[in-house]
């Protein structure tokens, strides 16, 4: 008995003094043990693959890791710090462009997205009169789709996309529970070491040949590429100005089966309600306040009574779906945005940046995602065309050219549609039983608008719907129309707001984002160049 009481206190201690557990080893950590550290040649091959490390397992690493998928010359390595995958987050909407791109990339990925999805852009969208309950513009998002045998746009949960992106993946691919710390470059390719060192939030080393950084808005690759904070004063994430309050419930909306979304406008805020599906509904309530209103704008009785006098007068639709809203349904969060750099590096050597770590956008056209989509597809494109493992930074570069002008448009084109609605329009001037109602310019303007909005919103989304295959640095076409509608809404808004200075040809930044027209002007320098050479 002495004998095993021993061996149960041995036991003990040993258990006392082993460290706590750690991840499992990924496929390269497990291969370094088993094989000696001998160099791995230049030359890209099915025995020496290209290894891509990618940061960060959302809807853009995510995609990549798929897009890469069954490419025998290259091993994906995905690290997520989250422990594990939850069902958390809303909807996000996937426009056509970016289903077009799942459908093409893989029939039975595309189908299992669909047989959760809930299609939208077939349906009745647009901007409705806030205060009077009517129809001032529709948008027509079907016609773009159909023209171009494209599919609809829609939304799926996000939990549900993560879910079937996941399982398309083979065992061991996706790392999580711990995040990307830092990177250093340099170092000969080897199969411990490699062009690219990962280094981890556990000090552990990921070695690879072309690192990705898919970790968000606030990324550690960005912040470690550029030698810049990831948050706070020269991160380059700017606060867009506006706050918004997001609420996800069950409601029994009368025009269910009908309505895709709707946009409630009226004086310094808009409303948005949307179907996703299974009678469930996502509203957005946008509102101009200073950075941090959450904590110092007062609601003594909660966010749903806060909400219901900030919309008092406004549509019946509104507070029936605030009135449906329990406490725990609905959040505020502030909104930032990142424009795409012309003048920051999107890569450096083999280290390149996709989705929100490069372009973070606002949510006003249900982009962000689709973007984040676009990136993956045309990075996959690059990589997997590479022969050599020292033009990394070349494939890099080439995903950057296609992708900067369209990325910064769309961005631009976010930021506008907030602008746009908060700043320049108001109650549509309107003659109501002989009287005269909010006949002051701006509402006079917003009246004069309403015809136009919809020719500019169709151009819109024949851009996006045009230029998915991103086989273009710029869609000239489409840029001049959307440019010369945007300067004209510009030039009548910026009376109602009295901000004469987007009357300036520098209102294009507006619309395009600064970076955007850096981007154009780049592009159209080099075409210039070539064509140069060809005299």
């Amino acid at each position: 008995m002495a004998k095993v009481i021993a061996a149960l206190l041995l036991t003990a201690a040993q258990a006392l003094q082993a460290p706590h557990a750690r991840p499992a080893p990924t496929r390269q950590q497990a291969a370094a043990v088993a094989v000696p550290d001998t160099k791995i040649p230049d030359a890209i091959s099915a025995e020496h693959p290209l290894r891509v490390v990618i940061a960060g397992a959302g809807v853009g690493g995510l995609t990549l890791a798929n897009a890469l998928k069954g490419c025998d010359h290259v091993d994906v390595q995905l690290i997520e710090k989250t422990s594990a995958f939850k069902r958390f987050g809303g909807p996000i909407q996937l426009a056509s462009n970016a289903m077009q791109l799942y459908k093409e990339l893989d029939a039975n990925l595309y189908d299992q997205i669909e047989s959760k999805f809930t299609w939208t852009g077939n349906l009745t969208n647009g901007i409705k009169d806030g205060i009077r309950d009517e129809w001032y513009a529709k948008f027509d998002l079907a016609s773009p789709a159909r023209d171009r045998g494209m599919p609809y746009t829609g939304v799926i949960e996000r939990p549900d996309l993560q879910e079937i992106l996941l399982g398309n993946l083979e065992e061991g691919v996706v790392n999580n529970g711990v995040g990307v710390h830092s990177y250093t470059t340099g170092a000969v390719g080897s199969r411990i070491t490699g062009p690219v060192d990962v280094k981890l939030e556990d000090d552990n080393i990921v070695a690879g040949d072309v690192l990705v950084g898919a970790d968000g808005i606030w990324s550690q690759v960005r912040a470690a590429m550029r030698d810049e904070p990831a948050r706070g004063d020269g991160s380059g994430v700017a606060y867009s100005g506006y706050t918004v309050f997001a609420g996800e419930l069950a409601y029994n909306s009368p025009d269910n089966g009908e309505v895709g979304y709707k946009v409630y406008i009226g004086p310094n805020q808009y409303f948005v309600i949307t179907d996703i599906g299974k009678g469930r509904y996502q509203y957005y309530a946008f509102l101009a306040r200073d950075p941090g209103s959450a904590e110092t704008e007062e609601k003594p009785d909660g966010t749903v009574p806060f909400l219901k006098k900030t919309f008092e007068g406004w549509s019946p639709d509104i507070h029936a779906i605030l009135d449906a809203t329990r406490e725990d349904e609905i959040e505020q969060r502030d909104l930032y945005d990142r424009p795409p750099s012309s003048l920051k590096p999107w890569s450096v050597g083999p280290v390149g940046l996709l989705g929100d770590s490069v372009h973070a956008m606002m949510p006003n056209l249900g982009q962000g995602g689709c973007q984040a989509i676009e990136d993956a597809i045309v990075l996959a494109e690059e990589l997997k065309g590479l022969t050599s493992r020292t033009e990394a930074d070349i494939a890099l570069t080439n995903y950057r050219n296609r992708r900067l002008v369209r990325s910064a448009a769309v961005q631009g084109l976010s930021r506008f549609a907030s602008d746009i609605i908060i700043r320049g329009f108001d109650t549509p001037a309107k003659i109501v039983d002989g009287r005269l109602e909010n006949f002051n310019y701006a509402g006079i303007v917003t009246r004069l608008l309403q015809p136009i909005l919809p020719i500019f919103f169709m151009v819109q989304f024949n851009f996006l719907y045009e230029g998915w295959r991103n086989e273009f640095a710029f869609d000239v076409k489409a840029g001049l129309l959307i440019g010369g509608l945007g300067l004209f809404l510009l030039a009548v808004g910026a009376g109602a707001v009295g901000d004469a200075a987007v009357l300036l040809p520098f209102g294009l930044e507006s619309i395009f984002g600064v970076e955007a027209l850096a981007g154009i002007s780049e592009s159209i320098s080099t075409f210039l160049g070539g064509a140069e050479g060809m005299l």
